[in-house]
């Protein structure tokens, strides 16, 4: 996301090309497949920016850049020759971006450990999380292993369960929601339940407690698409509490309640080897969690 600072007066083209250190025809083809928005619209190659704009370019990065190392923390819970698993804050961006070209976990890898693995922009990256969403990730240090882990993923042999504390009361004990998502066509920030250009998405979920008007749930992965439990909860009547996309109303700045908080998988480079971890999710969480069952009480 880039936030305008100034008054510039430039054509939409113009300041993207400057800011982005991309070809003005780069950033024309992107706005003409929708993939620029200006606060949350699409909008013509010659609109004049002006301050406070919130500009998001929804690129995939087929071109190359230069990521910096930077010294930022990293909470690391496993880490051998292969691969790490690390606990990844809510507000961290996972990879570069146009516009978020630093301060990401990819920033922070490169600065403790030589990944070999995957493209340039997203080295040691197999999945993602989105940039609200913390726990656990992870990464591969090579290229045999991101591709093993990588195929291991798409198989289905990498278990990664989530906690998310919902808006509304589930009645039911468990449930599936098995419903395709893709880019929506009306707000090119977001994703949505449709027929239109999307992929298989399937979630599985179980009610852990009932709270005042919310629900704490586990959700459980068979695929992985963008923002797939955010969608899918949201698409069944119970949003993620505090999702500044899906959600109800307006939400805080720490962003929606979901932690990858469980990963199992059997260890790519020694299959008698399994990997098994479990990590609390961040303060913030648990205190909404407290505060919701103290009002139940």
């Amino acid at each position: 996301m880039i936030k305008v600072e100034e008054n510039t007066k430039d054509r939409l083209d113009s300041y993207l090309a400057s800011k982005l250190d991309l070809s003005r025809s780069k950033v024309q083809k992107l706005i003409k497949e929708n993939l620029v928005t200006v606060n949350g619209k699409n909008v013509h190659a010659s609109y004049q920016v002006v301050e406070n704009d919130q500009i998001e370019v929804l690129d995939d990065l087929e071109y190359e850049m230069d990521v910096e190392k930077e010294d930022i923390p990293i909470d690391i819970i496993y880490e051998d020759d292969d691969l790490l698993i690390i606990n990844k804050p809510s507000g961290m961006v996972v990879h570069p971006a146009p516009g978020n070209y630093t301060h990401t976990l990819v920033n922070a890898l490169l600065y403790r450990f030589e990944l070999t693995s995957g493209d340039k922009n997203r080295p040691g990256i197999v999945h993602r999380l989105d940039k609200d969403t913390s726990g656990l990730m992870l990464v591969a240090k090579n290229e045999l292993t991101h591709e093993k882990l990588s195929k291991m993923i798409a198989n289905k042999e990498v278990e990664r369960k989530y906690l998310a504390i919902v808006d509304g009361i589930i009645k039911h004990d468990t449930g599936t929601v098995d419903a395709p998502i893709g880019r929506d066509p009306n707000n090119r920030q977001k994703m949505a339940v449709t027929d239109v250009n999307s992929k298989e998405a399937i979630t599985h979920f179980k009610v852990l407690e009932r709270l005042l008007n919310h629900t704490l749930i586990e959700c459980k992965l068979e695929t992985g698409r963008t923002h797939q439990i955010r969608v899918h909860m949201s698409y069944i009547g119970y949003p993620v509490n505090n999702d500044p996309l899906y959600g109800r109303g307006k939400s805080t700045e720490f962003g929606q309640m979901l932690h990858s908080y469980s990963i199992k998988l059997k260890h790519p480079m020694n299959n008698d080897k399994e990997l098994f971890f479990t990590v609390d999710p961040p303060q913030e969480f648990r205190e909404k969690l407290e505060m919701l069952r103290s009002n139940l009480s």
